[in-house]
């Protein structure tokens, strides 16, 4: 099945007046503020007329795991979105940018490969540090992030379902 294939099937699924299945995939390294964005996802696609049995959650040690997970998942063809949600930080060593350019890249040629859109709330802060103050700032901005991360999903599924109707 290819991916116009797959977004027809969904699309016919969805005018029968059934829900897609999105997957949120998360790192767990730093989860107290990566917990904080699958919260909003959740919040935030609830409030858009899903359930949260329709949405599949996993989890991978850290954030270069999330792409191969992700294509798994997009493979799977059961899912008409997937997001993913991490947090890279510099850890005093030059990696992160390495790292954060790997996986995005990864992101981005799962969905041009399967069909299936990828939401990315991969964030790599320029310095972060371990203070209070700092993790405070980003366990808030991953609810914003969480948020936007699910109306961008919600669009694009949509948008995608109507365009294999076409």
């Amino acid at each position: 099945m290819n991916a116009f294939d797959t977004q027809y099937a969904l699309s016919t699924k969805a005018n029968k007046g059934e829900r897609h299945r999105i997957a949120f995939v998360q790192a767990c390294w730093h989860r107290d503020i990566v917990d904080r964005c699958k919260t909003a996802f959740l919040e935030t696609m609830q409030s858009q007329d899903y359930a949260q049995e329709d949405i599949d959650f996993y989890e991978v040690p850290g954030v270069f795991e999330i792409p191969l997970h992700v294509k798994m998942l997009a493979q799977s063809r059961k899912y008409a979105g997937i997001a993913a949600a991490g947090l890279i930080v510099n850890g005093g060593i030059y990696r992160h940018d390495f790292v954060s350019t790997a996986v995005i890249n990864g992101l981005m040629q799962v969905q041009l490969e399967t069909g299936t859109p990828v939401f990315s709330a991969v964030l790599t802060p320029h310095n972060f540090h371990s203070s209070e103050e700092h993790a405070t700032f980003f366990r808030e901005h991953f609810v914003v992030k969480g948020a936007e991360v699910a109306k961008a999903c919600v669009e694009t599924v949509r948008k995608i379902a109507s365009l294999a109707t076409v």
